[in-house]
């Protein structure tokens, strides 16, 4: 298990959409996010978009980056992102939860380990936690979530829902 794990918006988003947010705790016990995630919740929170609130979830750390390591240069990445990435290249062991396609692609050029939502739910449905993950994912391609038709099938072959 990764000794940090930090997350972007997104994977908290649609795993509190779809009462699965306890996943994460039950899996990596704390999760770090930075200020600019805290922000992003907050400021959809008030725009009436069912988020968590961090300040009540004790397993959710905010911690902001040192500002050692800046992604001055990653100027398409949002401001969550730019500082997830920030805090993840501060630690030696980390893991990132991240979702956008684009922003996952700048990842690996950096060399973070990463998930995302998906990940972490076919993760529980091969631990038995979620009994079949196909439904959960029709559930959050109705809650907006982009998944192409390629990155399905291989998410339930992993899961054996071919």
């Amino acid at each position: 298990m990764p000794e940090v794990v930090i997350s972007n918006t997104s994977p908290l988003q649609y795993l509190h959409q779809l009462g699965h947010l306890e996943l994460l705790p039950h899996f990596y016990q704390q999760i770090q996010v930075p200020p600019a995630v805290i922000f992003e919740l907050s400021a959809g929170r008030e725009l009436g978009v069912p988020l968590p609130d961090p300040v009540t979830i004790d397993w959710l750390h905010e911690t902001a980056p040192t500002g050692n390591i800046t992604l001055s240069l990653a100027t398409t990445l949002g401001a969550g992102e730019r500082a997830v990435f920030s805090l993840a290249l501060e630690e030696s062991d980390a893991m990132v939860l991240m979702d956008d396609g684009h922003a996952r692609r700048v990842g690996q050029r950096l060399g973070i380990r990463m998930t995302g939502t998906v990940g972490v739910l076919v993760r529980a449905t091969r631990e038995g936690i979620i009994s079949q993950l196909s439904p959960v994912l029709d559930q959050l391609a109705e809650l907006g979530f982009r998944l192409s038709g390629k990155a399905r099938s291989i998410a339930l072959g992993h899961v054996g829902e071919v």
